[in-house]
């Protein structure tokens, strides 16, 4: 008996090249026959007009014939009068309002598992009770918080021997969801050598005073990181469609019923990125 395909919500906010390369490689792979989904609505905190780069991101969303939802963050915020948000507190009222306007416009659709793709929004608690929402990081599991230039800086720092990416389940706590998926891979040994020994006993501070990022580890972390988030995102939700791993509430489950401490999908994606590093 053949399983019915997965939907899928997504959540961006369009700013850019990564938001529609993000797409395009999830869509493609649904094409191909290869991903057995359907992208169920694209839900975007912009509107027309609001910018050239989320102008382009809703012609791509045209073209492949996706339900599209906007609301307008920047508006919204305008019209309530309402202060940004301070990272590590409590969203205040207005924002928490913004969220239920959107999960009203999104009523009718519906969706088994939601992606934040791009999404440049803190997501409060109720939208997170309602959607099993995952959110990529570009770090193994215990690995570093923070944007991915944080992250490598941080590896750097640590002399760490290897990084990752992982989806974890959206909760209001930013980046500190449940690991639902992960990749790891190296950044010590073979080649790597060279430039951890060019590294020397030389401080980030210092790194970033001379290079900064055209240092050449740094370049190579973040380039060896990058190219596996497309193929690993499409491996992620795989892995849900064939129902290999799924989420129960805040527990991560695999095939047989048992509660994991995310899947891993190493093999996968290092599959999917030979030959191109």
């Amino acid at each position: 008996m053949s399983r019915r395909p997965l939907r899928i919500g997504w959540f961006s906010s369009g700013g850019g090249k990564g938001s529609r390369n993000l797409l395009t490689a999830v869509c493609s792979s649904i094409e191909r026959g290869e991903l057995n989904a359907e992208i169920s609505f694209v839900f975007c905190s912009r509107e027309q007009n609001e910018a050239p780069e989320s102008d382009l991101f809703f012609e791509l969303v045209g073209s492949y014939g996706i339900p599209l939802v906007c609301l307008s963050y920047r508006d919204f915020r305008k019209a309530h009068g309402g202060g940004k948000p301070t990272v590590g507190e409590p969203l205040p009222g207005w924002r928490l309002d913004y969220d239920r306007q959107a999960m009203e416009l999104l009523e009718a659709l519906d969706a088994d598992v939601c992606v934040l793709a791009g999404y440049m929004l803190v997501v409060g608690e109720e939208m997170c009770r309602r959607y099993t929402m995952l959110n990529l990081h570009p770090a193994e599991p215990g690995g570093p918080t923070g944007a991915w230039r944080d992250v490598i800086w941080k590896l750097i720092d640590s002399r760490a021997a290897r990084s990752g990416v992982m989806m974890h389940l959206v909760t209001p706590d930013l980046d500190k969801g449940p690991v639902v998926t992960y990749c790891t891979f190296p950044i010590k040994g073979g080649k790597w050598d060279r430039y951890w020994k060019e590294l020397g006993g030389a401080s980030v501070a210092e790194i970033k005073g001379r290079q900064g990022e055209a240092y050449t580890l740094f370049r190579l972390i973040r380039q060896h990181g990058a190219a596996r988030e497309l193929p690993f995102i499409v491996a992620t939700l795989t892995a849900f469609a064939e129902g290999r791993v799924r989420v129960v509430g805040s527990e991560v489950i695999d095939s047989k019923g048992q509660k994991v401490g995310g899947y891993d999908l190493t093999v996968e994606v290092d599959e999917a990125v030979r030959g191109s590093l």
